[in-house]
Parts: C-alpha cells; sequence; structure tokens
C-alpha cells in the first residue's frame, strides 16, 4: 500500500478506501443479520463464516491506508501518539473474542477510520483546511455513525438495546479524543506533507523555475548527500532553509519556517524567527520555497517546517560551525 497509495486526491486511491468503509458497514450488517436469524438458515452460515473475513480485509485497507497517509504527513516525532492510536485499534481487532466487546472493538475501529478519512478527504474536496473543516469532518462522521448504529439496532434490536449505552460512550470518548489531539496538534497536518527540506549555502529561484541549490560537497562515501546538516560559514553568511511541501490541487494555504537555536545551559530550544509564505496545490513535488537567516551564531540549530497553527510537517537539525572554511561547494538544479 506504502508504493501503491499515490496521493490523498487520487480518484482510484479514494474509490478504495471509500469502498473498505461500506464492505465494512456491509460486513457487520450480514455477520448480526446471519447471526440473529435475520437470513436465511441455508446462507446464515455463509454470512457467519466470510462476512468477518471481509470486513478484516477492508479494516486492514482503511486503517493501513490512514497510517501511510497520516505517516507521511507530519514529523512522527510529534504525530507518534495518533499514529499509535491507528495501530493500536488494528492489534485489538485481534485479541478480543467475546461477542459483546467484538460488537464494541468494531464500532471503535469503524469510527476511528471513518473520522481519519473524513479528516483526510473533505479539505480535499473544499479545497480548504483548519479548524472548522476539522469540525465538519467530525460532525460528518458522527452522523454517519448515527444512522450505522441506527441499521444495526433494526438489524439486532435486543442486542444492540442492551449494549446502546457503552457504544455511545466508547464513540464518544474517541470523539474527543480526535478532538483534544488535534488542538494540541499531535494530528499530522493532513493533507499537506513534506516532500524535501534541507539546508543549503544559497537558494536561487531560476526564471525556467527551478531552484539552484548550494551545499558543501561530501566525502568519497557520501553518494546521497544532497543537503548540509554542519554548516561551515564565514562571518556575515547566510543560511538557507529550503522546503517542499505537497498540497492537493485547488487547496491555499501558509508555511512557516521556524528558526531555532540551542542553549546548552537551559537545555531548551529558542525561536530565532518565524517567517511564512503562501502555497499553492497541485505540484506532485510539492510546492517549493526557503526562507534565510543572516549572521547565524555557531551551536546545534534547526529549522521546522509547520503550518500556522503549528503542526509540525518536518523538522531538520544542524551545526553551525563558524570561521571554518567549506570543503568545496556543489550546485545543483532542481
Amino acid at each position: 500500500d506504502n508504493f501503491t497509495m499515490v496521493s490523498v486526491e487520487s480518484t482510484l486511491d479514494n474509490i478504495f478506501l471509500t469502498a473498505h468503509v461500506f464492505v465494512i458497514m456491509g460486513s457487520l450488517l450480514v455477520l448480526y443479520a446471519g447471526t440473529a436469524g435475520k437470513i436465511r438458515e441455508k446462507y446464515a452460515w455463509y454470512a457467519k463464516e466470510w462476512s468477518p473475513i471481509a470486513m478484516q480485509f477492508s479494516f486492514g485497507g482503511l486503517l493501513g491506508g490512514m497510517f501511510i497517509f497520516y505517516g507521511r504527513s507530519g514529523a512522527w516525532s510529534a504525530s507518534w501518539p495518533f499514529l499509535l492510536i491507528i495501530f493500536s485499534v488494528m492489534i485489538a481487532n485481534e485479541l478480543v473474542t467475546r461477542r459483546a466487546q467484538r460488537l464494541l472493538v468494531n464500532l471503535t475501529m469503524l469510527f476511528v477510520g471513518l473520522f481519519s478519512y473524513l479528516v483526510l478527504i473533505v479539505p480535499v474536496l473544499l479545497g480548504k483546511m483548519g479548524v472548522w473543516i476539522f469540525v465538519l469532518s467530525g460532525m460528518l462522521a458522527l452522523l454517519a455513525m448515527y444512522g450505522f448504529v441506527q441499521l444495526l439496532k433494526w438489524v439486532v434490536p435486543n442486542f444492540m438495546r442492551a449494549n446502546m449505552r457503552m457504544v455511545a460512550f466508547v464513540i464518544g470518548v474517541m470523539y474527543a479524543l480526535f478532538n483534544v489531539l488535534y488542538f494540541t496538534n499531535i494530528i499530522p497536518p493532513i493533507p499537506l506533507s513534506l516532500k524535501e527540506l534541507g539546508m543549503y549555502h544559497h537558494v536561487a529561484r531560476l526564471d525556467n523555475g527551478n531552484y539552484a541549490l548550494t551545499y558543501e560537497k561530501g566525502a568519497w562515501y557520501q553518494f546521497f548527500k544532497d543537503s548540509d546538516t554542519t554548516f561551515h560559514y564565514q562571518v556575515g553568511d547566510n543560511i538557507y532553509c529550503f522546503a517542499s511541501v505537497f498540497a492537493p490541487t485547488h487547496l491555499s494555504t501558509e508555511i512557516f519556517h521556524r528558526w531555532e537555536y540551542y542553549v546548552s545551559a537551559d537545555k531548551e530550544w529558542r525561536t530565532y524567527s518565524r517567517l511564512s509564505y503562501g502555497i499553492d496545490g497541485g505540484r506532485d513535488e510539492g510546492y517549493r520555497g526557503y526562507s534565510w537567516v543572516s549572521h547565524p551564531s555557531a551551536g546545534k540549530w534547526r529549522c521546522t517546517v509547520e503550518t500556522d497553527r503549528t503542526q509540525v510537517l518536518g523538522s531538520e537539525t544542524f551545526t553551525m560551525v563558524e570561521g571554518a572554511v567549506p570543503n568545496g561547494l556543489v550546485t545543483e538544479l532542481r
């Protein structure tokens, strides 16, 4: 899936993800209809045997797709709690066997997958992202779950009435948890994703739209070196942070570069500057932009690419070495 899922706005990818949602819902309805005797006896065995297999496959496809897209979107160091939730509900599905608990696990997995998918696809469809788009996605997820629970109540009324309070509690807890994770900037800034990030001695945009990136020549064994993590500079030199951020077509937003330096005495990062520029979606390789700092001091620095709500897309840490002469400079066109 990591190789075949191309983009959050890919029609084929979204067809598959939407199909997984409907297969899960359909399999749950068929499974419980067979268990409750709502299906003819000669078909009930097939319903109870094959529905869980189809459901398991589609849970894997839906949650796996969410794990991939959200994993690409933000920095793992910031978004790992959210990715852990997706991974945990997949594991929980393998550990629960009791019928009542299985219903709760299935509905929890469905809500997590559905909410995650709507948070991804609604900004793509509307060409906007932000707090109100997230709230709208959450309300749509709750509405879809309410409708599906009503269908389950029609299929297995007694069973659902006995477990309705627990179902409402679990879905409410997951809804609240998603909102907490979003407003604490732990959920990655989907549908944005960082394609490239690096530090350079100089960056210039050419008339043909390409960028000229200048960095220090690596040692003979550094075949893949294409930016600087150790930056040798003279007094008066600038340092550049170059980033490429993917955004879906028709989506425009602002991207920020937060420059920070590390204070060893206090063991903390302090903000030096926070610079912004607008981006437009539609380019597969991402919208390119850069910022720079003049007269930096020696020591450890980092440049973090983030949204206006400080959701982290990625970060590059580097060391400034003053007075050292670079071991040759290379300019690459991208």
